[in-house]
């Protein structure tokens, strides 16, 4: 097996986006864990409800991975580390209030 094939591997979905999708511009945390989303439509997503918009196609460049028996977002490998969630900025969950 190729390398490049893994990451795909752990993710148990990869959506297709619509045509209208948002990307995910930054990264909502509590005390360094990830609990949401900021979308470049200015939308700021619960960690669910960003999974739940991501199956509907309505965010570009990720796919659902599952740990613990939690669902979440990650990247789609497209070769660029810079959109990779993990290299986005991060705000506070009280930006979510």
């Amino acid at each position: 097996m190729n390398n490049s094939a893994l990451p795909l591997m752990a993710m148990k979905e990869i959506p297709e986006a619509n045509s209208n999708a948002a990307t995910i511009t930054a990264l909502v945390k509590d005390g360094g864990t990830v609990v949401g989303y900021q979308l470049s439509n200015g939308q700021t997503l619960n960690k669910s409800e960003g999974v739940a918009l991501a199956k509907q196609g309505g965010i570009f460049g990720v796919g659902i991975a599952e740990r613990d028996g939690t669902e979440y977002l990650k990247s789609v490998p497209d070769g660029t580390e810079s959109n990779n969630l993990n290299n986005l900025p991060s705000i506070t969950a009280t930006a979510m209030q």
